[in-house]
Protein backbone atom coordinates (compact mmCIF):
# COMPACT_ATOMS: atom_id res chain seq x y z
CA UNK A 1 0.00 0.00 0.00
CA UNK A 2 2.75 2.40 -0.96
CA UNK A 3 2.35 5.67 -2.80
CA UNK A 4 -0.95 6.42 -1.08
CA UNK A 5 -2.42 9.90 -1.39
CA UNK A 6 -2.45 12.04 1.72
CA UNK A 7 -4.72 10.69 4.42
CA UNK A 8 -6.68 12.31 7.21
CA UNK A 9 -4.60 12.90 10.35
CA UNK A 10 -7.11 10.95 12.45
CA UNK A 11 -9.07 7.75 12.02
CA UNK A 12 -12.85 8.38 12.10
CA UNK A 13 -14.39 7.68 15.49
CA UNK A 14 -14.85 4.05 16.47
CA UNK A 15 -16.60 4.82 19.75
CA UNK A 16 -20.00 3.45 18.73
CA UNK A 17 -19.01 1.25 15.79
CA UNK A 18 -18.82 -2.00 17.74
CA UNK A 19 -20.76 -1.41 20.94
CA UNK A 20 -24.15 -0.70 19.37
CA UNK A 21 -24.16 -3.35 16.64
CA UNK A 22 -25.63 -6.31 18.63
CA UNK A 23 -28.51 -4.22 20.02
CA UNK A 24 -29.13 -2.63 16.62
CA UNK A 25 -29.33 -6.08 15.00
CA UNK A 26 -31.95 -7.17 17.52
CA UNK A 27 -34.01 -4.02 16.95
CA UNK A 28 -33.91 -4.33 13.15
CA UNK A 29 -34.77 -8.03 13.26
CA UNK A 30 -37.74 -7.34 15.54
CA UNK A 31 -39.34 -5.56 12.57
CA UNK A 32 -37.85 -7.29 9.52
CA UNK A 33 -36.36 -10.77 9.11
CA UNK A 34 -32.83 -10.08 7.86
CA UNK A 35 -30.90 -12.88 6.19
CA UNK A 36 -27.17 -12.40 5.69
CA UNK A 37 -25.46 -14.45 2.99
CA UNK A 38 -21.78 -14.85 2.16
CA UNK A 39 -20.34 -12.91 5.09
CA UNK A 40 -17.42 -15.33 5.05
CA UNK A 41 -16.33 -13.70 1.79
CA UNK A 42 -15.32 -10.55 3.68
CA UNK A 43 -11.64 -10.81 4.77
CA UNK A 44 -11.40 -11.12 8.54
CA UNK A 45 -8.55 -8.62 8.82
CA UNK A 46 -6.88 -5.91 6.79
CA UNK A 47 -8.30 -3.15 4.59
CA UNK A 48 -11.58 -3.87 2.79
CA UNK A 49 -13.96 -1.82 0.65
CA UNK A 50 -17.62 -2.87 0.75
CA UNK A 51 -19.39 -1.63 -2.39
CA UNK A 52 -23.17 -1.96 -2.31
CA UNK A 53 -26.08 -1.36 -4.64
CA UNK A 54 -28.58 1.20 -3.33
CA UNK A 55 -32.33 0.72 -3.49
CA UNK A 56 -33.77 1.77 -0.13
CA UNK A 57 -33.56 4.22 2.74
CA UNK A 58 -32.17 1.66 5.20
CA UNK A 59 -29.36 0.29 3.01
CA UNK A 60 -26.73 2.35 4.82
CA UNK A 61 -27.79 1.33 8.34
CA UNK A 62 -28.06 -2.32 7.26
CA UNK A 63 -24.54 -2.25 5.85
CA UNK A 64 -23.18 -0.73 9.06
CA UNK A 65 -25.13 -3.10 11.33
CA UNK A 66 -24.93 -6.45 9.55
CA UNK A 67 -21.52 -6.43 7.88
CA UNK A 68 -19.23 -8.93 9.64
CA UNK A 69 -16.84 -6.10 10.51
CA UNK A 70 -17.49 -2.50 11.64
CA UNK A 71 -17.90 -0.19 8.63
CA UNK A 72 -17.03 3.45 8.04
CA UNK A 73 -19.57 4.28 5.32
CA UNK A 74 -19.58 7.31 3.06
CA UNK A 75 -22.78 9.19 3.91
CA UNK A 76 -24.17 12.31 2.24
CA UNK A 77 -23.10 15.36 4.19
CA UNK A 78 -26.67 16.69 4.39
CA UNK A 79 -27.32 14.10 7.10
CA UNK A 80 -24.57 15.45 9.36
CA UNK A 81 -26.64 18.02 11.23
CA UNK A 82 -28.26 18.11 14.64
CA UNK A 83 -28.51 14.98 16.78
CA UNK A 84 -28.36 12.65 13.79
CA UNK A 85 -25.14 14.29 12.64
CA UNK A 86 -23.54 13.91 16.06
CA UNK A 87 -24.59 10.25 16.15
CA UNK A 88 -23.20 9.56 12.66
CA UNK A 89 -19.92 11.22 13.59
CA UNK A 90 -19.64 9.20 16.81
CA UNK A 91 -20.45 6.05 14.81
CA UNK A 92 -17.52 6.74 12.49
CA UNK A 93 -19.45 7.45 9.33
CA UNK A 94 -17.75 9.67 6.73
CA UNK A 95 -19.50 12.78 5.36
CA UNK A 96 -19.44 13.07 1.57
CA UNK A 97 -20.04 16.12 -0.59
CA UNK A 98 -21.72 14.54 -3.62
CA UNK A 99 -21.69 17.46 -6.02
CA UNK A 100 -17.97 17.86 -6.62
CA UNK A 101 -14.55 16.54 -5.62
CA UNK A 102 -14.27 15.89 -1.88
CA UNK A 103 -10.61 15.54 -0.82
CA UNK A 104 -11.57 15.32 2.88
CA UNK A 105 -13.74 12.26 2.30
CA UNK A 106 -11.03 10.60 0.21
CA UNK A 107 -8.43 11.27 2.90
CA UNK A 108 -10.71 9.81 5.58
CA UNK A 109 -11.26 6.66 3.49
CA UNK A 110 -7.53 6.29 2.86
CA UNK A 111 -6.87 6.66 6.60
CA UNK A 112 -9.38 3.89 7.39
CA UNK A 113 -7.87 1.57 4.77
CA UNK A 114 -4.30 2.42 5.77
CA UNK A 115 -5.22 1.47 9.34
CA UNK A 116 -6.66 -1.86 8.20
CA UNK A 117 -10.32 -0.90 8.49
CA UNK A 118 -13.45 -1.23 6.36
CA UNK A 119 -14.91 1.48 4.11
CA UNK A 120 -18.50 1.26 2.85
CA UNK A 121 -19.52 2.95 -0.39
CA UNK A 122 -22.56 3.06 -2.69
CA UNK A 123 -21.22 3.48 -6.24
CA UNK A 124 -24.70 4.29 -7.60
CA UNK A 125 -24.65 7.50 -5.55
CA UNK A 126 -28.35 7.91 -4.81
CA UNK A 127 -31.12 5.40 -4.29
CA UNK A 128 -32.58 3.88 -7.45
CA UNK A 129 -33.32 0.53 -9.04
CA UNK A 130 -30.14 -1.08 -7.70
CA UNK A 131 -29.08 -2.44 -11.09
CA UNK A 132 -25.84 -0.38 -11.27
CA UNK A 133 -26.94 1.62 -14.33
CA UNK A 134 -25.19 4.56 -12.65
CA UNK A 135 -21.73 3.84 -11.31
CA UNK A 136 -19.43 6.47 -9.86
CA UNK A 137 -15.67 5.90 -9.78
CA UNK A 138 -15.01 6.30 -6.02
CA UNK A 139 -14.82 2.60 -5.16
CA UNK A 140 -12.58 1.89 -8.14
CA UNK A 141 -10.34 4.82 -7.26
CA UNK A 142 -9.86 3.65 -3.67
CA UNK A 143 -9.11 0.12 -4.88
CA UNK A 144 -6.61 1.46 -7.41
CA UNK A 145 -4.66 3.63 -5.00
CA UNK A 146 -4.68 1.32 -1.95
CA UNK A 147 -4.84 -2.19 -3.38
CA UNK A 148 -7.59 -3.00 -0.86
CA UNK A 149 -9.95 -5.80 -1.92
CA UNK A 150 -13.51 -4.84 -2.82
CA UNK A 151 -16.41 -7.04 -1.73
CA UNK A 152 -19.70 -6.33 -3.47
CA UNK A 153 -22.92 -6.22 -1.45
CA UNK A 154 -26.44 -6.68 -2.81
CA UNK A 155 -29.41 -5.31 -0.87
CA UNK A 156 -32.74 -7.01 -1.58
CA UNK A 157 -36.09 -6.21 0.01
CA UNK A 158 -35.16 -2.82 1.39
CA UNK A 159 -37.77 -1.09 -0.82
CA UNK A 160 -41.02 -2.51 -2.15
CA UNK A 161 -41.72 -2.42 -5.88
CA UNK A 162 -43.20 0.95 -6.81
CA UNK A 163 -42.50 2.46 -3.38
CA UNK A 164 -40.94 5.88 -2.96
CA UNK A 165 -37.35 6.82 -2.27
CA UNK A 166 -37.89 7.44 1.45
CA UNK A 167 -40.18 4.50 2.13
CA UNK A 168 -39.45 1.66 4.52
CA UNK A 169 -40.10 -1.96 3.62
CA UNK A 170 -43.38 -3.35 5.01
CA UNK A 171 -43.19 -4.73 8.53
CA UNK A 172 -42.29 -8.40 8.41
CA UNK A 173 -40.94 -8.09 4.87
CA UNK A 174 -37.88 -10.26 4.36
CA UNK A 175 -34.55 -8.53 3.68
CA UNK A 176 -31.52 -10.22 2.17
CA UNK A 177 -28.01 -8.80 2.48
CA UNK A 178 -25.74 -10.74 0.14
CA UNK A 179 -21.96 -10.39 0.28
CA UNK A 180 -20.21 -11.35 -2.94
CA UNK A 181 -16.69 -12.41 -3.77
CA UNK A 182 -13.61 -10.28 -3.14
CA UNK A 183 -12.17 -8.43 -6.14
CA UNK A 184 -8.73 -6.83 -6.11
CA UNK A 185 -6.55 -4.85 -8.47
CA UNK A 186 -2.87 -4.08 -8.38
CA UNK A 187 -2.29 -0.64 -6.85
CA UNK A 188 -0.97 1.93 -9.31
CA UNK A 189 1.52 4.49 -7.94
CA UNK A 190 1.13 8.20 -8.50
CA UNK A 191 0.54 9.72 -11.00
CA UNK A 192 -2.72 7.92 -11.69
CA UNK A 193 -4.56 9.00 -14.82
CA UNK A 194 -8.28 9.29 -15.46
CA UNK A 195 -7.86 6.38 -17.83
CA UNK A 196 -6.45 4.25 -14.97
CA UNK A 197 -9.42 5.11 -12.77
CA UNK A 198 -12.00 4.61 -15.51
CA UNK A 199 -10.56 1.24 -16.55
CA UNK A 200 -10.42 0.02 -12.95
CA UNK A 201 -13.96 1.20 -12.32
CA UNK A 202 -15.20 -0.60 -15.44
CA UNK A 203 -13.68 -3.88 -14.27
CA UNK A 204 -15.15 -3.45 -10.80
CA UNK A 205 -18.60 -2.70 -12.22
CA UNK A 206 -18.52 -5.89 -14.29
CA UNK A 207 -17.56 -7.85 -11.18
CA UNK A 208 -20.38 -6.31 -9.18
CA UNK A 209 -22.91 -7.02 -11.94
CA UNK A 210 -21.84 -10.67 -11.90
CA UNK A 211 -22.23 -10.81 -8.13
CA UNK A 212 -25.62 -9.08 -8.42
CA UNK A 213 -26.83 -11.76 -10.82
CA UNK A 214 -25.60 -14.48 -8.47
CA UNK A 215 -27.36 -12.83 -5.52
CA UNK A 216 -30.66 -12.75 -7.39
CA UNK A 217 -30.27 -16.42 -8.31
CA UNK A 218 -29.27 -17.40 -4.78
CA UNK A 219 -32.25 -15.72 -3.14
CA UNK A 220 -34.81 -16.18 -5.91
CA UNK A 221 -35.69 -12.51 -5.56
CA UNK A 222 -35.87 -9.51 -7.86
CA UNK A 223 -34.99 -5.85 -7.53
CA UNK A 224 -37.80 -3.33 -6.95
CA UNK A 225 -37.50 -1.51 -10.27
CA UNK A 226 -37.18 2.25 -10.76
CA UNK A 227 -38.39 4.85 -8.33
CA UNK A 228 -41.69 6.61 -9.08
CA UNK A 229 -41.41 9.53 -11.47
CA UNK A 230 -39.74 12.58 -9.91
CA UNK A 231 -38.47 10.69 -6.85
CA UNK A 232 -34.82 10.37 -7.77
CA UNK A 233 -32.42 12.87 -6.20
CA UNK A 234 -30.13 14.85 -8.45
CA UNK A 235 -26.93 12.94 -9.07
CA UNK A 236 -23.85 14.48 -10.73
CA UNK A 237 -23.29 13.02 -14.23
CA UNK A 238 -19.94 11.46 -13.36
CA UNK A 239 -18.84 7.86 -13.71
CA UNK A 240 -20.74 5.47 -15.96
CA UNK A 241 -24.37 6.21 -16.80
CA UNK A 242 -26.28 3.79 -19.01
CA UNK A 243 -28.55 5.44 -21.52
CA UNK A 244 -32.03 5.66 -20.03
CA UNK A 245 -30.85 5.05 -16.47
CA UNK A 246 -33.45 6.03 -13.87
Amino acid sequence: MSELPASSPRHPSTRLLTSLRPAAQRIIRSRWPVRVHGAEGVPEAGPVILASNHVGLIDGPLLAIFAPRPVHALTKEEMFSGRLGRFLDAAGQIPLHRFGPDPAAIKSCVRVLRDGGVVGIFPEGTRGDGELHRFHHGAGYLALVTGAPVVSVTMLGTRASGAGSSSLPPKGGEIDVVFGTAWQTRPVPWPRTREHVRATSALLREHMLSDLARALELTGRSLPGPLPAGQREYDPPTGFVDQGAR
